[in-house]
């Protein structure tokens, strides 16, 4: 199949496997929270090789050169073929996730209601 020569920025999101839908891309878009060559966009804009793309989603950012035009999603090593990220984008990601994980969350442990015990523990703390 032959690639497109125009593809619209959140199609191309969706595409690359960036977003699960297009509608979540083109939420993305709207937001600002997506950015092509330092600006911001719409949704309907087309994007072409060589555009910078900023990604943001949730505390991540990727900052990725497009190199190849798709509007079909398939398989993600295909997806991967769309896209290259830069180095700097790739280690802050890196650096992020290592944090996450070396900081678990203070609630992980924790399921459900308190228990009785664990109310009058509260009580305690707070001094009532």
């Amino acid at each position: 199949m032959e690639a497109p020569e125009r593809v619209r920025i959140d199609k191309w999101l969706w595409a690359a496997r960036f977003f699960k839908t297009r509608s979540l891309a083109a939420q993305a878009v709207e937001g600002g929270r997506v950015q092509l060559n330092d600006q911001r966009t719409r949704p309907a804009k087309d994007v072409k090789p060589g555009d910078e793309l900023r990604i943001a989603i949730g505390e991540l950012e990727w900052i990725v050169v497009v190199r190849a035009l798709s509007d079909r999603r398939g398989p993600a090593p295909e997806a991967r073929m769309l896209y290259e990220e830069t180095d700097p984008s790739r280690e802050r990601r890196e650096v992020a996730l290592q944090r996450r994980r070396d900081h678990a969350e203070p609630a992980f442990g924790m399921q459900g209601r308190p228990t009785k015990r664990d109310r009058r523990a509260m009580k305690r703390f707070i001094g009532e």
